[in-house]
């Protein structure tokens, strides 16, 4: 970036836009790095009885012999409530990786299974759902391929009238589609995809969480963009605005699904501009305005699980070529957004502050490519309460010294009112940091305002700047940066 020769500080050919090249990089593998954290893990319900839980109902570990009593006990039990008991002891039993290898490794015994799965008993019916959905949990493929016989059966009993039934069962598919490339190649053609979709219509919150939760799995999967999205649109009708408007309407919890599903819609080309085109942006930053709202009503913490997905969906939208092509900003141009934004990162600093990222990168996204959100930081006063959040950890520094580069490279306007204020002893706080990234973000930040409001470098000396930089002149990854600003200072 910055040339020894120089003596001056001057950006080379291209400073501010490879000042933006380099921060688009780290964006973009920040992105992806988010992409593969998000929603991975498997989803276990247990709902055991108080008395199975108790001191001496540990559950054990199961050998074949007992494996085969319990099914034989199931399956031929004179009694309904001996033979559920015996499933009961099964699945408590299946809850140990050894046991599930000894039940997939026995002969007929996912058939004896699946039979009991199938029979017309309800409360056999349940307890059967409950082992494989023990089984569906294993972190090994070769449990999930061993279910597949029972998954046509699965997606049959997503039309249940019994809710808690769909729930386990949406779940356990949803584990089970995430493990295995196999386990998808069956469920495709069995209609997975529209039994999904018909499940929208439930008016249960429960299941509609459910009904989430497996289809971020589903589209998670590497074939998703070729072979699964495209069904998605199809069977949901997904291009028709109406569609995706009734879907935001739906209850908090299938909200906060859907938000979380739309960022794995993201990667395909085709969902980009659909999602975009009709609305998305729009409805999403309307449901931050909610949220902003309901923040400020309550001190229910479970906010943050509506409000993390929601986040995250905006913030990979905005990243998006589409935003642009089809009108995305505008869907968003008001300063609303940026106040609501704030709102939020208040609560998360007072209540959840590890989700403090996900609102600052939506803040990032924001300000990146556009003076009027810039702007709207400035109008409304919010450069101190960002400042605020710097203590709160290196990965957040980092975060709000980004958004305020953004600022800064947008011109002398704009630099002319971030100076001095409270900007100037927060940037000798954080030159004095350990973390190297940090300190590269504060110079970077140092260099657009030297460069922008040559006023700032008497200001900056004024205040023991130059102390400030010695501390890093010796360290590879920042030294030529230090130095260029130190001759810069001594020049200006």
């Amino acid at each position: 970036m910055w040339s020894r020769r120089q003596g001056r500080l001057r950006p080379t050919v291209c400073g501010v836009e490879e000042l933006r090249r380099r921060r688009r990089e780290r964006e973009a593998a920040l992105r992806k790095a988010r992409r593969e954290q998000q929603l991975v893990s498997k989803r276990l319900l247990r709902n055991d009885a108080p008395e199975e839980a108790g001191e001496g109902c540990v559950a054990a570990i199961l050998g074949e012999t007992e494996v085969q009593q319990f099914l034989r006990q199931a399956q031929r039990g004179t009694e309904e409530k001996e033979r559920e008991g015996a499933l009961v002891s099964l699945r408590r039993g299946l809850q140990h990786p050894e046991t599930q290898q000894t039940f997939i490794r026995l002969e007929g015994s996912m058939r004896t299974l699946v039979g009991l799965l199938t029979s017309n008993q309800a409360l056999l019916q349940l307890e059967a759902a409950r082992c494989l959905h023990e089984l569906s949990h294993s972190e090994q493929s070769t449990v999930a391929e061993a279910c597949l016989p029972a998954t046509s059966y699965l997606l049959t009993y997503l039309s249940s009238h019994s809710s808690d039934f769909i729930e386990l069962c949406l779940y356990t598919l949803g584990n089970l589609i995430v493990e295995s490339e196999a386990v998808r190649r069956q469920l495709l053609p069995q209609g997975i995809v529209p039994a999904l979709a018909a499940c929208i219509q439930s008016p249960h919150v429960a299941v509609l969480e459910a009904l989430g939760y497996a289809l971020s799995q589903l589209l998670q999967a590497e074939e998703a963009p070729e072979k699964i999205i495209p069904t998605c649109y199809k069977c949901c009708n997904l291009a028709q605005s109406s569609t995706l408007g009734s879907l935001w309407s739906l209850p908090g919890a299938f909200i906060t699904s859907s938000a979380g599903t739309a960022c794995f819609l993201l990667p395909s080309q085709v969902s980009n501009p659909l999602l975009i085109g009709h609305g998305a942006l729009s409805t999403l930053g309307l449901l931050l305005l909610d949220l902003a709202g309901a923040v400020q009503k309550t001190e229910d913490a479970g906010l943050e699980l509506l409000a993390c997905p929601v986040l995250r969906c905006l913030s990979n939208l905005l990243t998006e070529a589409a935003v642009e092509t089809v009108g995305g900003q505008m869907q968003l141009r008001d300063e609303r957004v940026v106040a609501a934004l704030f709102i939020l990162l208040q609560f998360f600093f007072q209540k959840q502050p590890s989700l403090l990222p996900e609102g600052l990168w939506l803040l990032n996204n924001l300000t990146a490519n556009s003076p009027s959100f810039c702007t709207s930081l400035l109008s409304l006063d919010l450069i101190e309460p960002l400042l605020q959040l710097l203590p709160v950890s290196n990965v957040v520094s980092v975060m709000v010294l980004t958004v305020l580069c953004n600022v800064a490279e947008k011109g002398p306007a704009y630099c002319q009112r971030l100076w001095p204020g409270p900007l100037l002893p927060a940037l000798l706080h954080t030159l004095a940091f350990s973390d190297t990234e940090v300190v590269g973000q504060s110079l970077e930040l140092l260099h657009l305002l030297f460069l922008y409001q040559p006023e700032a470098v008497q200001v900056f000396l004024q205040q023991s700047g130059l102390q400030a930089l010695e501390r890093h002149q010796e360290e590879a990854q920042l030294q030529d940066r230090v130095y260029a600003l130190q001759q810069t200072a001594l020049q200006g």
